[in-house]
């Protein structure tokens, strides 16, 4: 599983949402056995990009390649959501998965 953290240099201005991301959210969250690393990044994209919360999208589509999901799984994920989340918030999504695939292949 990729590690997960929040930025550190948030920390000057948020240390306790810092904190409590890394603490509640990523070390225990994330880590509860009713659900797999690969599975929590599915739902966490899926609802990211639902969400049209694109500065936290690309940072979680590389945690879901790290943790075994493939760029045609997203891509096949991002595509069904466009019919129930919006036509906008899917080309969003897939526009940040293909420049985080580029990246990755270069």
């Amino acid at each position: 599983m990729a590690q997960l953290s929040a930025p550190q240099e948030l920390a000057g201005i948020a240390p306790k949402l810092v904190d409590l991301t890394n603490e509640v959210l990523f070390q225990d969250v994330w880590e509860r056995p009713g659900l797999s690393p690969r599975d929590r990044s599915l739902v966490t994209v899926g609802v990211l990009a639902a969400l049209y919360r694109g500065e936290q999208l690309p940072y979680h589509l590389g945690v879901a390649l790290d943790n075994g999901l493939t760029v045609e799984e997203l891509s096949e994920a991002i595509t069904h959501l466009a019919f129930y989340a919006g036509w906008p918030n899917a080309m969003t999504a897939i526009t940040l998965l293909k420049r985080i695939a580029d990246e990755r292949s270069a």
